[in-house]
């Protein structure tokens, strides 16, 4: 059994990456700081999963703060860090690009720098699919990625260049996993699959940012979960795409799907494109299945039915939350 750090364990992908880890019977000691990009209630819902499970640690930290990170290292040896922490969401960067350079870019840096003092060599990373915007679909990860449109995407790519180096100067294995539009329950309440099931079932018209014909690849959180694990045994820098790996599904689509299992129709509001957004995603998921022998088992129609599901069971308190 091993021991791991991961980084922003209160987020959606991490808490369920450490429930399969604890599941499997590793030690994970988890840092989040709990910011209030949204509605914090939701990370203190992931968190309560988490905490008292054997050989399960929490400490309230920031990755950006280097020196209250180190004592971590010293005190525990870990075998790999999950840096699965990050500012996400495209629109929201434009408007206050520093904080993504901050825990993405900076956070990113302090972990790889204390990995080289501690002797951690192995390190995966969330990335994103953003980083593919106007390239030819489906996205490889041989692609050229050097002209991000948001500072999202653009932060992502110093981290992941900045993982290069490290790998490159200090022998750090490190492994970049670019995820494509990751949903299901517990889901950051920003998300569309998350607004759009709630907004349906109350009869709030949905905010939809064009016509509704853009595309995305969605991949069950489940799914992106056990990838993330399975890349832990990745030599050497590699990027790997981890994505439903299909045709992709129209926004629209996925919006008729989701008023069939609620048996409510939706009301539309709709609002102009977001340049910093992509029109359609769809990953090319053949290096995943070579290198991980990773492919998707959960797909779309069983993926929301258990997203309603979750909202119905929970729906009582998540009727206050702030999307």
């Amino acid at each position: 059994m091993a021991t791991y750090l991961v980084t922003g364990v209160a987020g959606f992908i991490a808490a369920r990456t450490t429930q399969l880890l604890l599941d499997a019977g590793h030690t994970v000691v988890g840092v989040d700081n709990l910011n209030d990009y949204y509605d914090v209630r939701l990370k203190e819902h992931r968190l309560a999963q988490l905490v008292g499970r054997p050989n399960f640690t929490f400490a309230r930290l920031d990755i950006e703060q280097l020196p209250t990170l180190e004592p971590l290292f010293t005190r525990h040896r870990f075998d790999a860090v999950l840096n699965l922490a990050a500012r996400a969401g495209v629109r929201y960067s434009l408007e206050n690009p520093f904080v993504y350079l901050a825990t993405n870019a900076q956070g990113t840096l302090n972990l790889l720098e204390l990995m080289r003092r501690h002797g951690v060599k192995k390190h995966v990373m969330a990335s994103s699919s953003s980083l593919y915007a106007g390239q030819k679909m489906p996205f490889n990860e041989e692609l050229p990625v050097n002209t991000p449109i948001s500072p999202y995407a653009a932060s992502k790519k110093a981290a992941e260049v900045m993982a290069y180096s490290y790998h490159h100067l200090y022998q750090i294995d490190s492994t970049i996993l670019r995820y494509f539009t990751v949903y299901g329950p517990a889901s950051r309440p920003d998300m569309a699959q998350a607004r759009f099931i709630k907004w349906i079932d109350e009869g709030t018209p949905i905010q939809l940012f064009g016509d509704g014909t853009q595309s995305r690849d969605f991949t069950y959180v489940d799914d992106i979960a056990c990838g993330t694990i399975t890349s832990l045994g990745t030599p050497g820098y590699e990027i790997i795409n981890l994505g439903g790996g299909r045709n992709p599904i129209m926004i629209t689509t996925m919006i008729e799907k989701l008023e069939a299992l609620l048996g409510k129709k939706a009301v539309y509001d709709l609002q102009p494109f977001h340049t910093g957004d992509i029109k359609e995603t769809w990953a090319d998921i053949g290096k995943a299945e070579r290198l991980l022998g990773w492919q998707p088992h959960t797909d779309i129609d069983q993926g929301l039915k258990l997203c309603v599901d979750w909202y119905r069971a929970n729906q009582s308190w998540l009727k206050n939350l702030k999307y």
